[in-house]
């Protein structure tokens, strides 16, 4: 499993890098100033995720013989990490790419999982070491 989740956060990153450069060269002049916003925003938010499932990845790994409390948490805070960078930088991409704004009512629910990942992430936290 711990594969997957590598390669969903070098996916994520990749895509991340990949939109910030397409909107930055081509896109510019070409959408509206909302749309590259959104682009921008998406790029931004997803490659920050991407490199935090990573790295908590990375540690899962690392702490695997010790399985401590804090582990418990992790399915919470990897599926919130890739959920929210598909859900609101995705939705945002796709906005952007095609102006459907009625989309818009999606991104929250990105972004609610980048805060439930968050806040597993802070609970694992006071876990681990105990």
């Amino acid at each position: 499993m711990a594969r997957f989740w590598i390669f969903a956060a070098a996916l994520n990153a990749f895509v991340a890098v990949s939109m910030g450069a397409f909107a930055a060269h081509w896109l510019e002049g070409r959408v509206s100033a909302d749309a590259l916003g959104w682009v921008q925003t998406g790029a931004r938010y997803g490659l920050v995720h991407a490199v935090a499932l990573l790295a908590v990845s990375l540690f899962a790994i690392s702490r695997q013989d010790t399985a401590g409390p804090g582990l418990r948490y992790l399915p919470f805070i990897q599926s919130g990490l890739l959920f929210g960078c598909i859900v609101f930088s995705g939705t945002l991409y796709i906005m952007a790419l095609t102006d459907l704004r009625f989309l818009g009512a999606v991104v929250p629910l990105g972004g609610m999982a980048f805060l439930v990942a968050w806040l597993a992430l802070m609970l694992a936290g006071l876990r681990w070491g105990r």
